[in-house]
């Protein structure tokens, strides 16, 4: 089984391993739980992620003007990614060593 992002192979699972695993999944369900179990981690990271953006930009709507705020998340992050003041992680890490 190989798992991969955008053409990039991230993962083999050897015969050996998948028999190590398949030792407590039931074979027919493998491959489908393996789907399942990469869906749940990534989709858990965006939720939590999404928690911290939402918690961090509720206040700032208020002072950035934003009186209307989306219920949808992709709207409502759209949203936060478009005001003049969000900053990516990666952004506010090199502004914080200009700081410095």
């Amino acid at each position: 089984m190989k798992i991969s992002v955008n053409e990039v192979e991230l993962l083999v699972l050897t015969e050996i391993q998948k028999k190590v695993i398949k030792n407590d999944i039931h074979a027919d369900e493998f491959d489908n739980d393996m789907k399942r179990r990469i869906n749940y981690i990534l989709m858990h990271k965006y939720e939590r992620c999404f928690a911290r953006l939402k918690q961090e930009w509720d206040p700032k709507f208020s002072e950035n003007g934003v009186s209307m705020i989306p219920t949808n998340k992709d709207a409502y992050a759209q949203l936060v990614f478009d005001q003049p003041n969000y900053k990516d992680r990666k952004d506010r890490e090199i502004a914080a060593r200009g700081r410095l």
